[in-house]
């Protein structure tokens, strides 16, 4: 997590994941990102997991997702 100004990011690279395949939770000030790639076959090929802290001044009503072309998540926190 850094800060940014009047906001915390956190930056992943998923850039082996689709966009469906990627799922971002929060939940008491943690940020979650979980991916997984599934084969043609069904079976899990590949999966990517994070999970982070924030820090007690961010406004967790205030939680946003962009992914970039180059496939890099940027998840954005405002600050108190």
């Amino acid at each position: 997590v850094r800060a940014q100004g009047d906001t915390y990011q956190v930056v992943a690279d998923v850039s082996q994941f689709e966009p469906p395949d990627i799922v971002v939770t929060t939940s008491n000030c943690h940020v979650a990102i979980q991916a997984e790639k599934v084969a043609e076959d069904g079976t899990v090929c590949d999966t990517f997991t994070h999970k982070c802290q924030l820090p007690e001044d961010t406004d967790p009503l205030s939680v946003s997702c962009t992914l970039t072309e180059a496939g890099t998540l940027v998840i954005t926190v405002r600050r108190r």
